[in-house]
């Protein structure tokens, strides 16, 4: 530990040291300044006066009294104001208590607020003057009197001054502080949504491509004995899906990667460009889709063409899995002025009542939303509602599932959701 940090710990340990200090100083300047006389003639000016033992006794007291100024600052000033004033209505040579009077004051003014000093400051130099003008040894027009209205006032402004400075600085200091804490509040945040939006991204894929090889396994090991080209055909789309699923969770999970990672992925999120692709692999599950385009070539913001595919991927799964095996599907993608449209219906008959249930428990945005467990339509629907869209999912009068998205594509979507 170096001498200036030892200081520093000593003073932290003492606090009433350096004050002790500065009344020491004090007291020898006033000792100092009872021997001269300003009004003597040159040369002669030390020594021309001795001190009183009263005004020795009244310096002391008033220069211990400044050891407790900054625990008690207002009475210190009341008690060395006491002092100057009994030793103005002595009648003997002025000592120069005025000085233990002036850092008092400047202590009140540093330790309190503006209108403390102001109305301390004033009582107190009007007081000091005043009672020097009338009372004292001295003239009234003596220039020691005016002496004394000054330094007063200076030391209130230079208190002032200090104390003002002083909230400046700590003013900065909580500004930088709120700063660096909001800082890490929005990192926290930016974190947290990040590992949402992955999460999402993760379910769609993992669901997606396990159901259809769990159906395609299902359907190679049923027909393994007697079909075994039809089983060889089955085993060629589970090698299919699970290479898609290790590609996509490749992709998704290089996105943890540091940015200047060489390994990381450079294949662009999947969408509605890749729809017809996605269909297919449910045909080859065996389910049929039918897929109607009406979007006109739009060109979607890329937050909006991957929701578009998730949720076309996600109704798809669950029609797949809810369904029944004899349900079809039908995908349609339409441009509606400002927005484009997402609708995938079916009429399939399989555990609809769960569905049902699921579907408007998607609505309110509360419980699962698939099978016993399942977060997809949840997922869903706050991937589109994170764009500012609307996502709604249920029964269809006579049977059937419906899922409705609507997302906007307009320029100020477009740009909100590019910082999604």
């Amino acid at each position: 530990m170096s001498t200036f940090q030892r200081v520093r710990s000593w003073l932290r340990a003492h606090p009433l040291a350096p004050d002790a200090v500065l009344a020491a100083g004090v007291l020898v300047c006033m000792i100092v300044g009872s021997f001269v006389d300003p009004h003597a003639e040159a040369g002669a000016k030390w020594g021309a006066r001795t001190p009183e033992p009263l005004g020795l006794a009244l310096m002391v007291l008033a220069a211990a009294a400044l050891i407790l100024r900054r625990r008690s600052p207002v009475p210190v000033l009341a008690v060395t104001v006491v002092f100057a004033l009994a030793e103005f209505t002595t009648g003997g040579p002025r000592a120069p208590l005025a000085m233990s009077v002036v850092v008092a004051l400047y202590t009140v003014a540093s330790a309190t607020d503006r209108p403390t000093t102001w109305r301390v400051g004033l009582l107190t130099m009007v007081v000091l003057t005043g009672v020097a003008m009338l009372a004292g040894p001295l003239p009234w027009y003596a220039q020691e009197n005016l002496g004394l209205f000054a330094w007063t006032g200076m030391a209130a402004a230079a208190g002032d001054a200090v104390r003002s400075r002083r909230a400046f600085v700590n003013a900065i200091r909580e500004r930088a502080d709120r700063a660096e804490r909001t800082r890490e509040e929005e990192a926290r945040r930016r974190v947290a949504e990040e590992r949402l939006r992955i999460a999402r991204d993760l379910h769609d894929v993992v669901a997606h491509h396990i159901a259809l090889v769990n159906v395609q396994a299902g359907v190679a090991a049923h027909v393994m004995d007697k079909r075994p080209d039809q089983a060889k055909e089955a085993l060629a789309h589970v090698r299919e899906a699970s290479r898609s699923a290790l590609d996509e969770l490749r992709a998704t999970v290089g996105l943890l990667r540091q940015s200047g990672d060489p390994e990381a992925p450079t294949e662009p999120a999947p969408g509605l460009n890749r729809l017809d692709e996605l269909a297919g692999t449910f045909r080859n599950a065996g389910l049929t889709v039918e897929v109607a385009r009406a979007d006109h070539g739009t060109e979607l913001p890329a937050a909006v063409d991957l929701a578009a595919y998730r949720v076309i991927q996600e109704a798809l799964t669950n029609v797949r899995k809810h369904a029944g095996p004899a349900a079809k599907a039908e995908v349609s993608v339409v441009r509606v002025g400002p927005d484009i449209e997402i609708t995938v219906l079916d009429d399939g008959t399989g555990t609809r009542a769960g569905r049902a249930d699921d579907g408007a428990r998607a609505e309110s945005g509360h419980g699962p939303v698939e099978d016993s467990g399942g977060h997809g339509l949840l997922g869903m629907r706050e991937r589109v509602t994170a764009l500012g869209g609307t996502c709604t999912a249920g029964p269809r009068y006579g049977g059937g599932f419906r899922v409705h998205a609507i997302l906007p594509v307009d320029s100020r979507t477009a740009a909100a959701a590019d910082t999604v």
